[in-house]
């Protein structure tokens, strides 16, 4: 979860308390107030050093708002809890009704195919300060890293207008037909020697090492402002405390993503006093938001939830004007909505329609604006209630049968291992020779880590065996958890199984290892089964057999491939087993 460190007394300002956390009436309740953003004080402040220099760190434990990772976001969502009143932004466009912007940024059709999104803006009106620098740079680390993935799909620039000459021009180069000195840097380098040369060129040099044209972004006499998403250059990209005015972009893959991550920084300066003027940015291709979009751009669509909805979820009725309170505390702008026809799920209904605020998009379902009502009215104010109905609890069949297959691994000398759900499209398909057919996608993942779903155990096996190395042979370990595939014959579209995964490393693994293992397994399971030769990517050709139970297809097993090893970087030969545990009760 993300981290962020804020300077005390700048945070307790910007949330509507100038004299500290002595503003709320106690720690606790200091601590507590934190919980309407999802947050905990993870360390306090040395009380030993000047109130100017102390330093809270917040944990923050939801991935969805991304507007939270900065002490103007954060400490935005407790004055509005605490009664502050919801800011507006009248700098922001709307794809229908566009501000007129004095500076303009033209985006080459030579970026289409590479990093095709741009937006900006330029903040003016203050100095910029030693702890508002060090903010600003953890927001564009926070987003471009998590948010960003590593920078892959968003980057931010921030650089010192006085010596831009408009308009500014992005385009895609040849990476050894231009060069320019990079930050913290004394020569000039070309693109391609910032990629091996640079220690942020080496950093992210996965992004573009591959492409045959790199981004650039210039301005109208081709001075260089950066390579993005790589880094800027040390002559109009320097940043430096006492600064005034600035002009302020992020590149991407993603328009929506991109457009956010700008208005969450927009947003951010303003509550720091910054006057922002908004930049036009023409593209000479279509886009998903037109070929001249102004930026900051809100871009959010509206959602209802009825009332019906949000008693049957939150177990209280709550009127619309108390909805409307709650949504205001959590600064998200509604109104109560009456008897217009709805779906299925509301028929016609009274309810809230809310708009989300411009740095936030996580509204996506009528359970979303639920959640803010239930943060806004706080978590304390519900009664609770002790259940009505009286069940007897015991465990189902799956989970039996997991605990006996735990038992005979265990017994078989393999140790258990516990690993998420959620990977990378790397590691879950790339590294594993998968073509991710039927591998499901997070729709709004936060971070390419957990950007998918695992439909195979094997990976997360893999993964452990490749940072084991230093550990003496023979390594055995097994995992039983839960996997998802893509299934059009499912109503939900998806599966969601139980299997068991085992991987044997050590200079005598081979296909007859293996195959005892799965015959021990079965043994000691009463359960018989067959076997046919497998084609599964994953393992050597003629060394891999498929599972077959009941004639049904359940898993495989066998030597895996060598290609699956060297991208694990695993220097030893492995067999590995996969099969659905759950078909085992048929």
């Amino acid at each position: 979860m993300p981290k962020i460190e804020v300077n005390e007394e700048v945070f307790y300002a910007l949330a509507g308390c100038p004299d500290g956390a002595g503003s709320w009436k106690s720690r606790e309740s200091f601590e507590e107030a934190l919980s309407c953003a999802k947050a905990e004080l993870d360390e306090d402040s040395d009380k030993s050093l000047p109130a100017a220099e102390r330093i809270l760190k917040i944990e923050l434990n939801d991935t969805n708002r991304p507007d939270l990772w900065g002490t103007a976001g954060c400490a935005r969502q407790l004055r509005m809890y605490g009664g502050g009143k919801r800011p507006e932004y009248p700098f922001f466009s709307t794809r229908e009704k566009k501000h007129s912007a004095g500076y303009r940024v033209l985006v080459e059709k030579t970026v289409r195919g590479v990093r095709p999104y741009l937006g900006g803006f330029v903040a003016s009106g203050r100095k910029i300060s030693d702890p508002l620098l060090r903010d600003m740079i953890q927001t564009q680390e926070k987003l471009a890293w998590n948010f960003g993935r590593k920078r892959r799909t968003i980057s931010m620039g921030l650089y010192r207008i006085a010596r831009i000459k408009w308009p500014i021009i992005y385009k895609a180069v040849d990476p050894d037909s231009v060069s320019f000195v990079p930050l913290q840097w004394e020569t000039p380098l070309t693109l391609r020697e910032i990629l091996k040369q640079h220690p942020k060129g080496k950093e992210y040099a996965f992004i573009q090492e591959h492409e045959k044209l790199h981004p650039l972004l210039t301005d109208s006499t081709g001075g260089v402002l950066s390579y993005p998403p790589i880094i800027n250059s040390a002559d109009l990209g320097a940043v430096q405390v006492g600064d005034t005015d600035l002009f302020v972009e992020i590149t991407g893959t993603d328009q929506a993503s991109v457009t956010l991550a700008l208005s969450i920084v927009a947003c951010d300066l303003a509550d720091n006093g910054f006057t922002i003027e908004p930049v036009e940015v023409e593209y000479e291709y279509d886009t998903p938001f037109g070929k001249n979009v102004v930026t900051p751009c809100y871009f959010q669509e509206s959602v209802f939830c009825s009332l019906a909805r949000i008693e049957k979820y939150l177990g209280e009725s709550i009127s619309a004007a108390d909805c409307v309170k709650a949504l205001e505390r959590m600064g998200v702008r509604s109104e109560a909505e009456s008897g217009v026809e709805r779906g299925a799920a509301d028929a016609v209904s009274d309810g809230v329609r809310a708009w989300p605020p411009e740095y936030r998009n996580d509204f996506l379902h009528a359970a979303d604006v639920m959640e803010d009502i239930m943060m806004g009215r706080g978590l304390a104010s519900f009664r609770p209630e002790r259940p009505r109905d009286f069940t007897v609890g015991r465990l189902t069949p799956v989970t039996l049968l997991s605990r006996r297959i735990k038992e005979i691994m265990a017994g078989l000398g393999y140790q258990e291992m516990i690993y998420n759900y959620l990977g990378s499209r790397r590691d879950l398909v790339e590294r594993m020779n998968g073509d991710g057919g039927a591998i499901i996608r997070i729709a709004n993942p936060m971070t390419e880590n957990y950007e998918y779903v695992r439909d195979s155990v094997l990976a997360s096996l893999m993964m452990s065996e490749s940072v084991s190395g230093h550990a003496v042979y023979p390594h055995r370990i097994f995992v039983v958890g839960k996997m998802a595939r893509l299934d059009a014959a499912d109503n939900s579209g998806t599966v969601t199984r139980q299997y068991l995964g085992f991987l044997y490393a050590g200079t005598d693994a081979n296909f007859n290892t293996a195959a005892a293992q799965v015959q021990t397994l079965f043994y000691y399971l009463a359960r018989e089964y067959a076997v046919e030769e497998s084609a599964d990517s994953r393992f050597i050709p003629g060394r891999a057999a498929a599972l077959i139970y009941r004639g049904q297809h359940i898993g495989v097993f066998g030597e895996i491939h060598p290609a699956v090893l060297e991208n694990w970087g695993v220097a030893v030969p492995c067999t590995g087993c996969e099969f659905d545990a759950e078909a085992l009760l048929a």
